[in-house]
């Protein structure tokens, strides 16, 4: 079955090639849903208790996603229900985006990332590629993530309690850093590459290293930055 549209489906929106999109799902004007995505995939338990498991039973089942206007999710990407995304959202290829998570206007999110459920996330931030976002986890807006940083949920691990971290506005996170579970990180500040964060970043301070420690102020990494870029 290359393409799938459930009958409870209202879109405006345009799909390509094997797309296959699930329950009463709503899709906005302009939207561009890529080859073999899938839209409104049902949860764990809703799976497990079908009888005969396939898209006319998924169907059966899916409460469905939301997607805005102008939006791409681009080939390889899946869905699940309950997810809401907001307008001019933008997705690389082979996203996961789990059931009940918010995304806001205007983000972007990189190829292979995975945003795992129950996240919320607000407007224009910049997710690149290979980000993982666990069950909890808040995200303000006007957030740059750089690529493969990881945020965990779980300080004991394996342990059934969630504790989500936060992420204020503004704030930047570099390639490959991990944020450990319950941190915050304050409006504005900087988490340089590679950095481990074991406890919470106040507010406009940058900082790096295992464990991460403060090394500068916003306000002096915003001067470092300009030079940088007057020089090139």
């Amino acid at each position: 079955m290359l393409l799938y549209i459930s009958k409870r489906a209202k879109i405006r929106g345009f799909l390509e090639g094997e797309a296959k999109v699930l329950g009463p799902t709503r899709i906005g004007p302009k939207t561009v849903i890529g080859n073999g995505v899938i839209i409104g995939y049902p949860i764990r338990k809703k799976v497990l208790s079908l009888k005969k498991p396939g898209l006319e039973a998924y169907d059966g089942v899916s409460d469905g996603s939301t997607i805005g206007r102008r939006c791409v999710i681009r080939a390889g990407s899946i869905v699940y229900e309950g997810a809401q995304i907001g307008n001019n959202v933008e997705t690389g290829h082979g996203v996961l985006i789990r059931e009940k998570t918010v995304i806001g206007e205007w983000t972007r999110i990189g190829t292979y990332s995975v945003i795992d459920g129950n996240v919320k996330i607000g407007s224009k931030n910049n997710i690149q590629t290979g980000v993982y976002i666990p069950p909890g986890t808040v995200i303000g807006s006007n957030v740059f993530m750089g690529p493969y940083v990881t945020v965990t949920n779980d300080r004991y691990p394996p342990s059934p309690k969630v504790s989500g971290v936060i992420i204020e506005d503004y704030a930047a996170v570099g390639s490959r850093a991990i944020l450990i579970a319950g941190i915050r990180v304050g409006e504005g500040a900087v988490i340089g590459a590679g950095a481990i964060v074991t406890k919470d970043v106040q507010a406009r301070t940058v900082v790096l290293g295992v464990p991460a420690k403060v090394i500068m102020s916003r306000k002096e990494y915003d001067m470092k930055q300009r030079d940088y870029l007057s020089q090139q």
